[in-house]
């Protein structure tokens, strides 16, 4: 949409620059609905990307203020999606050194449902927005430092309820939505993101005062 935007703006101003030149002494009507209709859909096209660049700082803030150190995340484009063969709904990169960079990128699905989940009440979210809290949450643990799977998977779990308090949900509503993601979404998760030791008292707990176990 960025491209479109651009060459918009740049047609636009072609049209003008166009018109300007050729009114020296020609008296040529300025052509003001191709001009209009050019910066209109500049205009338009632009939105969208303003919408996203806006949700990506707020995701990012969300994440930087759970892991305590500053990371990017950045949400999928229309277009990066079309083109995309994964099944995974978040990724992190790891660096030249074996570790996770500070920056994920969260797929368009999932960013539409996280921004449906910022728009809302945050009393009764969908199943979708459950889930897309918890990609964020997930992606922060191995943001943080975490390459397992499972380990990020159980961290994440654990620290649902800060993350959707830190989206703006009610202390209430954020242990609802990370007891649901414990009760209805782990248990059915791939073999690689599960651990027996992802429990109370086991070895991944973190014994932190709001857990989804501690709801459930």
């Amino acid at each position: 949409m960025f491209d479109v935007s651009v060459v918009a703006a740049l047609a636009a101003a072609a049209l003008f620059l166009r018109w300007l030149l050729s009114t020296r002494g020609s008296g040529t009507a300025f052509p003001a609905i191709s001009v209009g209709s050019c910066a209109v859909i500049a205009v338009v096209a632009t939105l969208p990307v303003v919408v996203r660049a806006n949700l990506d700082s707020r995701l990012g803030h969300a994440a930087s203020k759970l892991i305590g150190t500053p990371v990017k995340v950045n949400c999928q484009t229309l277009t990066g999606s079309a083109l995309d063969l994964g099944n995974e709904l978040g990724w992190v990169a790891w660096g030249p050194d074996g570790r996770p960079e500070h920056k994920t990128l969260i797929k368009h699905a999932q960013c539409n449902d996280l921004q449906a989940y910022l728009d809302s009440s945050k009393h009764h979210p969908s199943d979708v927005q459950v889930q897309a809290v918890h990609v964020l949450t997930h992606e922060s643990m191995h943001m943080a430092g975490n390459t397992s799977e499972a380990v990020a998977e159980c961290y994440a779990t654990q620290h649902d309820t800060e993350m959707a308090e830190l989206l703006g949900a009610s202390p209430a509503d954020a242990r609802q939505l990370a007891m649901r993601y414990w009760a209805l979404f782990y248990p059915r998760m791939p073999d690689a993101y599960t651990s027996a030791d992802c429990r109370p008292g086991g070895s991944l707990d973190l014994h932190l005062a709001t857990p989804a176990w501690a709801s459930a």
